[in-house]
This record gives C-alpha cells, structure tokens and sequence, in this order.
C-alpha cells in the first residue's frame, strides 16, 4: 500500500464511490425517512435513481470541504444546483435543496469529519483529514488513466 495518497491525488470518481461505500459500512450516518420520496433540488423532475444517492452526496460534500474549507449550506446549494427547465421559456439556474445540504453537514459534524470555521461556513477537522486520506489511500492505482 502507497502511504502518500491523498484525496487530491486520487481519481475523484473513485474517491466519492469509495468514501460513500465507507459511509454506508460504517453505520454511523443515518438516512433520514425522506430520502427515498424528495428531490434534490427544485429544478429537478424526479428523485434520484440511485438508492445510494444520499452516501454519495456526502462522500462529494466532505471532498469539497477537504479541497476548499468554508462553504455553508448557500455554497453547497450553488455548487449542487442546475438548470430549470421552463418549458417554452428560457432555462434558468436554480439552486438545490438546502435541506439535504444542511442535513448531511449535520451529520459528518457529529462524526466530527468537519466542524464549524470561525471565518464561516465548514472546515475539516484533522480526524476527517485522516478519515479522508486512509479511504484514498485503499484505491488502487489504475495504471491505465
């Protein structure tokens, strides 16, 4: 196993697959009972296909957070946000929900992955660091990329 792998140094799809995977092992963050019927945002038409939509969501706020400390629940909603499609009229951004957002920042604090910044907004704290980094480090490397 290569010890100096870290979460840039990985392939960003296998990162967040491999991060949500561990969320989901670990049994500490809990789905809430809307997570199967709500949508993620305004603009969409329908809820995610994805059962594990939730995890995955996590897994790329915690990366997001790790690359660049600082965004709060507005950051997330920009980043996370797309287009309206208005039918006949001009497509419009919209954000995405702040709930799920706020919901899962929640939920890595009491797992003390990240915890609040004094300048606003999240930051990681050294355990998430290290959370973050051993899950990188398990990837194995594909040569072909």
């Amino acid at each position: 196993m290569e010890t100096g792998r870290t979460v840039k140094s990985v392939s960003v799809h296998k990162f967040v697959k491999a991060y949500a995977s561990h969320l989901k092992r670990s049994g500490k963050m809990e789905l809430p009972q809307w997570t199967d019927i709500i949508k993620t945002g305004t603009f969409k038409e329908l809820a995610p296909y994805d059962p594990d939509w939730y995890f995955i969501r996590a897994a790329s706020m915690a990366r997001k957070i790790y690359l660049r400390g600082g965004i709060g629940v507005g950051g997330f909603q920009r980043i996370y946000g797309g287009s309206k499609r208005n039918g006949s009229r001009p497509p419009h951004f919209c954000k995405s929900s702040g709930s799920v957002a706020r919901n899962i920042l929640q939920q890595l604090q009491n797992m003390n992955i990240i915890d609040f910044d004094s300048k606003g907004g999240r930051k990681i704290t050294s355990s998430g660091r290290r959370d973050l980094d051993q899950v990188a480090g398990r990837i194995e490397v594909d040569l072909s990329d």
